[in-house]
């Protein structure tokens, strides 16, 4: 029996309908991305700003020095966290991957008993080296880093629950769970310190935060579906995001507790300010990826778009120029204004600071759409940087100048690294998309 001419799957028409089909994806795609983007920078932004709070309450409150012994469990915090956005980034990469509710809570499950098992046993190390770690790092007290081992137990299945957020796109409940953290630590630090606890209530305050976190706000409903069968989370994705998170938590945090370690803590505490507006500029551009990486995760292979690339990396660079050419101009005030005048000092480095981390940031874009596409090779040569970082610190740190032209150098490099595989990469795709 004949079929009507409409309805015959003549190749014109297959090949018309796959293109429109593929166009449609592409635009739903790049959408995602931009609307994620923008709902992720402005929690950034409000975050941001909690944090601030936090930061120039406990700097006026404490003193430079006590700021930078603050500044010092924050950092510690900030080094565990590539256990933690390690479980976050593969969480979200594979929950995004599996299709049927069942098979996102099969992965979400899975993942958080492993990263109880991992993060009891980096608290309790914490815990029983404390005494040694204050030592190195010129702390008045060891229970400083103490306290900060019970943030630390729960830190790593909190990114398995952001993670999770993540990979289903929640944008909303990802924001919201990273502004009740910022939130309960300003407030719970006020409380402490007024009441005289100082440095120590400052760290209880972070341990707290994470507490509250991992609570709020309940995950989305696909999560409360029974386990099925999925698919896994590899080893080798478990492996090269942690490759990738310990190379950038080295790259964004160790100049602190080198400089802790070498400079007199005053000067620890200016550099310490110093980082903090580097870490914004960092916060902000890594808001961007958060949403870029699980629209490209869940691409098909076919799939690829190159295009998805594009709307973070002219946003980070957006926000990287902005952020210099302020510390260029106001740095003064910026300072003033944030922490000051016992922090005056601290002016003329804001903006070097600045473009060692926009080069850095601009790095991590790139090497994160790669790591959602594939197994890549960038998170070594990061971690090859990061340890070459270390080294140029140690040798080079005369003045606190010195510690970030050597960032400045080395980031540079990287962004230069990374780029030539990236772009080989983008060309090819662009011509089999031109044929």
């Amino acid at each position: 029996m004949p079929q009507p001419e409409s309805l015959v799957a003549s190749p014109e028409r297959a090949g018309w309908l796959g293109m429109v089909t593929g166009h449609l994806s592409r635009q739903k795609a790049h959408a995602r991305v931009l609307n994620g983007s923008i709902i992720m920078l402005l929690s950034a932004i409000l975050v941001s700003g909690i944090n601030f709070g936090y930061t120039v309450a406990m700097a006026r409150m404490l003193g430079p020095a006590g700021f930078g012994h603050v500044s010092a469990a924050m950092t510690i915090l900030m080094l565990a966290s590539a256990i933690t956005l390690a479980f976050q980034l593969v969480c979200a990469k594979f929950v995004a991957r599996n299709e049927r509710p069942g098979a996102k809570a099969a992965v979400y499950r899975s993942l958080l008993g492993k990263a109880w098992i991992i993060s009891l046993v980096a608290g309790a190390a914490l815990f029983l080296t404390q005494k040694m770690a204050a030592g190195y790092l010129n702390l008045p007290d060891s229970w400083i880093l103490g306290v900060l081992a019970i943030g630390i137990s729960v830190y790593v299945p909190l990114g398995v629950r952001r993670g999770a957020m993540q990979g289903v796109c929640s944008f909303g409940l990802l924001s919201g769970n990273a502004i009740t953290e910022s939130l309960a630590k300003f407030v719970t630090a006020i409380l402490l310190v007024s009441v005289g606890y100082g440095v120590l209530g400052a760290v209880g305050a972070i341990s707290a935060s994470v507490i509250v976190a991992y609570l709020i706000p309940p995950l989305p409903k696909e999560f409360e579906a029974a386990s099925e069968m999925a698919q896994p989370a590899s080893f080798r994705e478990g492996a090269q995001a942690i490759v990738f998170f310990v190379g950038q938590v080295i790259i964004n945090n160790i100049d602190i507790l080198l400089v802790k370690h070498f400079f007199a803590p005053e000067q620890a505490g200016l550099y310490a300010a110093v980082a903090l507006v580097g870490r914004v500029l960092y916060f902000a551009a890594w808001s961007v990826v958060s949403a870029m990486f699980p629209v490209s995760a869940a691409a098909k292979p076919r799939e690829e778009d190159p295009n998805v690339i594009l709307v973070p990396l002219l946003f980070v660079l957006g926000i990287a120029v902005v952020f210099v050419l302020v510390l260029s101009f106001f740095p003064g005030l910026v300072v003033q204004t944030i922490f000051g005048g016992s922090f005056a000092h601290a002016e003329p480095l804001l903006a070097l600071y600045a473009v060692a981390t926009g080069l850095y940031a601009l790095s991590v874009v790139l090497m994160a759409y790669e790591m959602s596409r594939r197994i890549a090779n960038t998170g070594w040569l990061q971690l090859a940087f990061s340890g070459v970082l270390v080294l140029a610190i140690g040798v080079f740190h005369a003045t606190l100048q010195d510690v970030i032209m050597v960032q400045i150098v080395l980031m540079a490099l990287l962004l230069l690294f990374v780029s030539f595989p990236f772009f080989r990469r983008y060309k090819l795709l662009l011509g089999k998309e031109a044929a």
